[in-house]
Order: C-alpha cells, then structure tokens, then sequence
C-alpha cells in the first residue's frame, strides 16, 4: 500500500531553517505531483508548495523563503524552509496527487503521511 513518511521537523528560532523529507513508497513516484501542506491549531490545512513533473508551485506567504524539491531515484520530496517564522508554527503534511497536477486543493490529493511537527519560536 501506499505510505508517505515525513521526517525532518523540530523546534527553530525564528530565522532559522529546516528541511523537511517525505520519503514514498508503493506508487510510482515520479508520476505523482507531490505537495506539502500545514495546519495549525484550530487553523484549516492550507497549501504550502507543490510540484510536477513540469512544475512549481507555492503558496503567496512562503515564496522566497521555502524550497520545494523531488528526487525521483529516491522517492522523496523535500522541503527546504529558511527565515522561519513563528507563524510558520504548524504540524506539516505531505500529499500525493495521482493525477499529477499540482492542485492546491487538500480534497484533490490522493495520500497523505502522518504529519510533522514544526515550532519556531520567537
């Protein structure tokens, strides 16, 4: 079956960086658009970065800041989180979109892993 395993998150000063690893299996990779996305308490999940096969996608608020990559050899997506701030503070998922397309919708991905934690303190 299909598993998404995110690693990566932690606690961070604010202005520091994290890089957050979503390591895939049972799905053929490099088809899939991946995404990342987040949610904090009593927030709704929102959309952070996607990409495809052609594309990138980002979110207004982490442009500049955040780095969205895949490496197909290895099945993982990663994200590359620099300048953090504490309303960056939220636990991060990672989302597999069969279809390939990138949406930023959450009800258009397919897979989702369990969800990482990211603090950044003021």
């Amino acid at each position: 079956q299909v598993q998404l395993v995110e690693s990566g998150g932690g606690l961070v000063q604010a202005g520091g960086s994290l890089r957050l690893s979503c390591a895939a299996s049972g799905l053929t990779f490099s088809t899939y658009a991946m995404a990342w996305f987040r949610q904090a308490p009593g927030k709704e999940r929102e959309f952070v970065a996607a990409i495809t096969r052609t594309g990138i996608d980002y979110a207004d608020s982490m442009k500049g800041r955040f780095t969205i990559s895949r490496d197909n050899a290895k099945n993982t997506v990663y994200l590359q989180m620099n300048s953090l701030k504490p309303e960056d503070t939220a636990v991060y998922y990672c989302a597999a979109e069969q279809y390939g397309l990138g949406s930023r919708r959450v009800s258009a991905y397919h897979y989702w892993g369990q969800g990482t934690q990211v603090t950044v303190s003021s």
